[in-house]
């Protein structure tokens, strides 16, 4: 999976001030992702628990912000990111009901390729200037 090791290499960069939106989100996913890897190999039911709940935590904001009236993301997109979010929330009650590790791993390919498409967007929006002015942020799923 070439893709996630180029966002796990964008993820270990020091951080910069001025991310953008998409970028600070697809680092927030690695980071989710990354625990819950680590989680899964340790199997401590207490540490999956914690970190399923952190990424639930994100996911949420990610559904509140694609569900706002001003999300700016297109249909079809915000659509299918909707569906992902539902599917979090179904898997992720299922592991805190029973935190078995083989549960995790479709929850860290997720994060890791929507953090890698996120991080892929930042660093072609970094490199082409703006056609228009940048909207405020708010989240990069949004924005």
């Amino acid at each position: 999976m070439p893709q996630n090791s180029n966002a796990s290499a964008s993820y270990r960069q020091p951080g910069r001030t001025g991310s953008s939106p998409q970028e600070t989100e697809g680092r927030a996913l690695m980071e989710a992702a990354r625990r819950i890897s680590n989680a899964q190999k340790d199997g401590d039911p207490a540490a999956i628990i914690e970190c399923i709940r952190l990424n639930w935590r994100l996911w949420t904001i990610f559904q509140a912000e694609l569900t706002a009236p001003e999300c700016a993301v297109p249909p079809e997109i915000r659509q299918n990111m909707l569906n992902l979010c539902n599917f979090i929330d179904k898997r992720t009650v299922e592991i805190l009901a029973d935190p078995k590790p083989a549960l995790l791993t479709v929850l860290v390919n997720i994060n890791r390729n929507v953090a890698a498409g996120l991080l892929e967007s930042a660093q072609g929006s970094q490199a082409a200037p703006p056609s228009e002015p940048t909207p405020p942020a708010g989240g990069g799923i949004s924005a």
